[in-house]
């Protein structure tokens, strides 16, 4: 990644936070590195050094300022744009890969020796693969000493350390003080209640439209897997080592969470997997000012900026939901998955015959918990399914695959290649192909003009409305033709 003195420079003597990710701010002469935006007085340009990740600036020596907490920015939108090897082993590392597959274990999933997947990962980020997961596990455990009452061995090995030394090492080196003494920092700031709970800021790049992101997902939720209430999104969640669940609640600069885990080593990929749902990592004045140079899309922009892409945590679960949804309307849809929902609980002994959908027991946190896996749908009776039995059969076959790993739904898969297996799939067209590429692959360039309420929307601004004609005419919002998709859905 080329890094423009200039530009960076300017960026940071004007304190922009629109920067925040996208790179780094070394001091040479107080060997600390910030975020663009930090409020203390702009070096002077002999001292910067500008870097394009934070791993890369503690390779120079440099620790975490404590003032602006460069850890804590929001990650570079460049990870939702780009779908090439760099962009795949940035996602997956952020989903805890490297911690618990190791290095072998990542460059087996992009399909690249580890040399080479070093290489390219120093030349885009100026940091190796282990030294971005790190940059990571620092910030894991910075958030566990400031946010739980848990003893510095438990915490260690939460956030992915191989040691305690190992982990009190990093923690001098990255910001500057022992474990103890950034507890001592934290002040009167109370642990919240509760075994495996933690609660921590999701940053955000200004604006962002929080209405519209608890509206869409509102409309959706499942009973017993996710609910709004009181300007809060809560869900539960299926992580790598356990069960989990979140409340949302989005506020000025930043998005409160409060996690609920039943293995603390989950904590980084539930924070990246509600990063991605939420879509905190874009970059919106980026995307308003491609779309707000159409006439047709101005006003909608000027009336709700930073509109977002409702994504997912769980991949399966989106391709499982689209391939519900297709041809149906989003109420039907939901009833439908409601009863599969409801069949998976009554096997598993979270609702007795006869008892009322909305009245789970506590399996899970809050009585909230994960979608059922691959696995557990290949386990369920056909009466489960209540739909056709063509639709019942594509959804086996999505469900085999993955479980035989034949299709990866992950964050860091190959998109193109991912796209191309699921067409492959009896029951499965371009645009349940579409819905996922933009929702769970992160793509943010896909339009659905064959989807009925994109065409409506568009009727509505007064734009072509025919699949044809609206796709041509929707060149001119590429790369954010996902977000035009979700306005033109608001349209309608």
């Amino acid at each position: 990644m080329e890094m423009d003195f200039e530009r960076c420079y300017r960026a940071v003597d004007s304190r922009d936070q629109r920067f925040d990710g996208w790179f780094y701010t070394g001091v040479t002469s107080t060997g600390i590195y910030c975020r663009p935006s930090c409020p203390a007085t702009t070096p002077k340009r002999q001292n910067v050094r500008f870097f394009p990740s934070a791993a890369a600036a503690q390779g120079a020596g440099l620790r975490a300022c404590r003032r602006c907490r460069p850890d804590a920015a929001p990650g570079s939108p460049q990870w939702d744009v780009r779908a090439d090897v760099v962009g795949r082993a940035m996602r997956l590392i952020a989903d805890g890969v490297v911690d618990r597959d190791g290095v072998p274990g990542l460059a087996s999933k992009l399909g690249y020796t580890e040399r080479h997947l070093h290489r390219m990962l120093r030349a885009e980020m100026g940091a190796g693969p282990l030294a971005l997961a790190r940059a990571q596990r620092a910030q894991t455990a910075r958030i566990l000493i400031e946010t739980t009452g848990l003893g510095m061995a438990e915490i260690a090995f939460a956030a992915g350390f191989g040691s305690v030394r190992q982990f009190n090492d990093t923690v001098r080196e990255v910001y500057g003080i022992a474990p103890s003494e950034l507890r001592a920092a934290r002040g009167r700031h109370e642990a919240p209640v509760g075994a495996g709970t933690i609660t921590l800021r999701l940053a955000y790049r200004p604006p962002l439209h929080a209405r519209a992101l608890l509206d869409f997902l509102a409309v959706r939720a499942l009973p017993g897997v996710e609910e709004v209430r009181d300007r809060t999104y809560h869900r539960g969640l299926r992580l790598p080592h356990g069960a989990g669940q979140v409340a949302l609640t989005p506020a000025d600069g930043h998005v409160a969470a409060t996690l609920r885990l039943a293995d603390l080593r989950d904590l980084a990929p539930a924070v990246a997997r509600c990063r991605r749902l939420l879509d905190l990592d874009a970059d919106p004045a980026a995307v308003d000012a491609t779309l707000a140079a159409d006439p047709a899309l101005a006003p909608a922009v000027a009336a709700e900026p930073g509109i977002r892409v409702p994504r997912a945590v769980d991949g399966f679960e989106l391709a499982v939901r689209a391939i519900i949804g297709q041809q149906v309307s989003v109420t039907s849809a939901r009833t439908t998955l409601t009863r599969l929902l409801s069949a998976r609980d009554r096997v598993d002994g979270s609702l007795e015959p006869g008892q009322p959908d909305d009245q789970r027991g506590e399996s899970g946190a809050g009585g909230l918990r994960g979608f059922p896996s691959a696995e557990d749908v290949l386990g369920m009776p056909d009466a489960a399914f209540g739909m056709p039995v063509g639709r019942r059969e594509t959804v086996r076959a999505l469900a085999r695959a993955v479980a035989d790993g034949e299709l990866d739904l992950a964050p860091g898969g190959d998109r193109e290649e991912t796209v191309r297996r699921l067409l492959a799939l009896p029951g499965i067209g371009p645009w349940t192909a579409g819905y996922l590429a933009m929702r769970a692959f992160g793509d943010p360039d896909v339009l659905l003009p064959t989807d009925l309420a994109v065409r409506r929307g568009a009727a509505a601004l007064g734009l072509p409305d025919t699949p044809k004609t609206l796709d041509a005419y929707a060149e001119r919002w590429r790369p954010w033709r996902s977000y035009a998709t979700i306005r033109l859905w608001r349209a309608a």
